[in-house]
């Protein structure tokens, strides 16, 4: 298959990348700027541009562009630049798909679609929820479903990726420093995926046919406390101090409460009902899989 891969230089687009060459697929990747090579073709969100002709012979799009949400604080340019990468980089690819329409769009998405919501199971059919990553989201997925009707498109709603790198990478200096601990209650759920599973999921979306929003977590729930004490195993360090709720909104606001504190029991049951086969069944599985050091 011949496949364009919007953030290709990404922890997901990286290992995504990695898994189709290594099956024999083509990958072409999209990049700002000059292209090094005929596995790249240029493009430029900011101002709606990429050739059609790009798209050409070519059997799926994968886009993951868009600017880190971990990227602290979030000032109000901050938010408008999470929003506003999603939206183009998704604007523009489908109004390259309206003249050269492909078989299937896999465009990211979060699990911040439903909010916080404790005490809830959070399948793909549940609502939206509240907060400025559920808006986020819901503008993020609106530009995709505006692609042409030849094209399936699949909204990857993916958790807290599991990988040497992203999320887990603060997550690593606090235990290396002995600092690792709960994250308020740490009772929270994280929805979360390892590296490899979630690359494997895409893979997964391209060949089999869904559509709409498919949840991109783990097998089994994980608390807060699960990942982080986790990591803090792995890198036989202490897993004792503290954050108060009070505290981390203090020095995070919006961004502790949506990051941190929010409760999401995401169930990938579409991926799950579809014959996806999970390599890191628990939290732990997909902690130990890293080596970290």
């Amino acid at each position: 298959m011949r496949i364009v891969i919007a953030g290709a230089s990404g922890l997901i687009g990286t290992e995504l990348t990695r898994q189709l060459t290594a099956r024999g697929d083509e990958v072409v990747r999209l990049v700002r700027g000059q292209t090094a090579g005929p596995g790249e073709a240029s493009w430029d969100p900011a101002s709606d541009r990429l050739d059609p002709a790009v798209l050409a012979n070519t059997d799926a799009v994968v886009n993951l562009a868009g600017a880190p949400i971990s990227s602290l604080p979030w000032t109000r340019a901050r938010k408008a630049a999470i929003l506003r990468s999603r939206v183009d980089a998704t604007t523009t690819i489908v109004h390259a798909l309206a003249e050269a329409p492909v078989g299937v769009l896999v465009n990211g998405s979060a699990v911040g679609f439903y909010g916080s919501r404790p005490g809830e199971r959070l399948t793909e059919s549940a609502s939206a929820g509240d907060g400025f990553l559920a808006e986020v989201v819901q503008s993020w997925e609106a530009a995709a479903l505006a692609a042409p009707p030849a094209t399936r498109v699949v909204l990857a709603r993916t958790g807290v990726v599991v990988g040497n790198g992203g999320a887990i990478a603060p997550l690593r200096l606090l235990a290396k420093f002995g600092a690792a601990g709960p994250l308020g209650s740490g009772r929270q759920h994280w929805p979360w995926i390892s590296l490899r599973d979630e690359a494997a999921a895409l893979v997964h979306l391209i060949d089999h046919e869904l559509s709409g929003p498919v949840n991109l977590s783990g097998p089994s729930p994980a608390a807060a406390s699960d990942l982080i004490r986790a990591v803090a195993r792995s890198l036989n360090r202490p897993y004792w101090l503290p954050a108060p709720a009070p505290l981390l909104t203090l020095a995070l606001g919006e961004a502790a409460r949506e990051l941190l504190l929010a409760d999401q029991l995401q169930v990938p049951q579409a991926l799950l009902e579809s014959g996806f086969r999970f390599r890191d069944a628990t939290v732990a599985d997909a902690v130990a899989q890293l080596g970290l050091r």
